[in-house]
């Protein structure tokens, strides 16, 4: 049984306050008594209330209780919450109201007509107070499973993305297979395997939404390997990945479509080929460390093209899959953006809390 303390200091508080307001109703009713002694007994009737309720609720079975905010023990559900607010009203009134009386002396005041005065009031303050938490317990379960909802939504949304993204990959591979069939079968051959290691790399892997940068850099050298069988000498990379940052969590072919528009838009225009470079670093923010993901190629500089050229940089699928994923995962705490370098190049900037 785990007793969440700082829901009960919370809870404890608030008993309390309300004590101390019912202090001035019985202060009225008895002006014979100092505002001192009605606190003093309100407290003792009031606090021995709530330790029955708040305590005894974890004697109930957690499968009976609605959970709060954090998953743990919440209010009971049905007629077991009820049956804890009387016992712990009954204890209130039959242990509280006379210790109240005893610790400041006030019994020799106190006659039959004020002892149901004092019932109807302990019954009726504990069954407010009573209400009250129940209906917070009933609000935090309602938050829990929004909460819940909100991430399963979420991982759905993740999954279903990188579903989406894995056969646009595929069925761009197979359309350069297709032509380079006829053009140079050895080399089709080859990229055929280098096609199947990528493959078995990439569903064997796991479908967690996110797993390591390094796992992240091997399928982008299975990617860039595969695609050097297709272009040879014209294509050269480079994948810069500090040892201190192979265990950061990404989430899986995050980069890849990244280099992908790189070779498509700034290598396979121009004769000469160009390079590609990946690189991961940390950038320190107000908030916290960043992790700074860069893909960064060499040839047409970033422009937008002609109507007729299709879709324009940045506007491609895979690219609004990257966006897609970064805004479902870290919202406005992630960046993405296409920008030219001082040497002309294009560079595909991330950035998003590290973890």
């Amino acid at each position: 049984m785990r007793i969440d303390w700082l829901g009960t200091a919370r809870h404890l508080l608030q008993v309390v306050a309300f004590c101390c307001v019912i202090a001035v109703l019985t202060t009225s009713i008895w002006p014979r008594n100092s505002y001192l002694t009605q606190v003093v007994h309100a407290l003792a009737i009031g606090l021995i209330t709530w330790g029955v309720i708040e305590f005894g609720r974890y004697l109930v079975p957690s499968r009976h209780c609605h959970p709060n905010s954090e998953g743990s023990h919440g209010w009971p559900r049905g007629w077991r919450g009820i049956v804890l607010t009387v016992i712990g009203i009954g204890a209130g009134f039959l242990v509280g109201d006379p210790l109240g009386t005893w610790l400041m002396g006030t019994g020799g005041y106190r006659s039959t007509r004020d002892d149901r005065i004092g019932l109807i009031i302990t019954i009726a303050a504990g069954g407010v107070a009573s209400l009250y938490f129940h209906m917070r317990g009933r609000a935090a379960a309602l938050e829990a499973h929004i909460a819940a909802a909100e991430r399963d939504a979420a991982q759905a949304r993740l999954m279903l993305l990188q579903s989406q993204l894995e056969p646009h990959m595929l069925f761009n591979t197979l359309a350069n297979l297709r032509a380079l069939i006829g053009v140079d079968p050895a080399a089709a051959q080859r990229m055929l395997d280098r096609l199947g290691d990528y493959l078995r790399a990439t569903l064997t892997g796991s479908r967690a939404t996110l797993h390591p940068l390094a796992d992240e850099f091997e399928r982008l050298r299975d990617y860039l390997e595969l695609i050097a069988v297709r272009v040879g000498p014209r294509l050269s990379y480079r994948l810069d990945l500090p040892d201190a940052l192979r265990g950061a969590k990404v989430p899986p072919l995050l980069l890849q479509p990244l280099v992908e528009n790189a070779i498509r838009h700034g290598l396979e225009p121009q004769l000469a080929g160009g390079s590609v470079q990946v690189s991961a670093r940390t950038q320190a923010a107000p908030h916290g460390t960043l992790l700074a993901l860069q893909v960064r190629n060499s040839g047409a500089p970033l422009a937008a093209p002609p109507p007729q050229a299709g879709t324009a940089p940045g506007r491609a699928f895979g690219l609004a899959q990257v966006r897609e994923r970064l805004h479902t995962l870290y919202g406005a705490a992630a960046t993405f953006e296409l920008i030219a370098d001082s040497a002309g190049h294009t560079c595909a900037n991330i950035t998003f809390p590290l973890q």
